[in-house]
């Protein structure tokens, strides 16, 4: 659905530098500001500094514990 002329654009914060960006389609970036803050921000979660909360997920050195012993090779 594209922006009409009427229709107000909406601003958001930037999630990294809190600076108000407009939601609009000739914003390539949004919701952030600018590259930069997209790059960052997406090295965050490359670097697990960002979590999403949630169940831990199973360890695999006890794999083995969890097989069948019908089911090993």
């Amino acid at each position: 659905m594209s922006q009409t002329t009427n229709t107000p654009a909406i601003n958001v914060h930037c999630p990294h530098c809190g600076t108000d960006v407009a939601w609009t389609a000739e914003n390539t970036y949004r919701p952030f500001c600018s590259k930069r803050c997209r790059l960052i921000d997406l090295g965050a979660w490359a670097n697990e500094d960002h979590r999403i909360a949630g169940e831990p997920a199973m360890d695999e050195t006890n794999l083995e514990d969890w097989l069948d012993p019908n089911e090993r090779f």
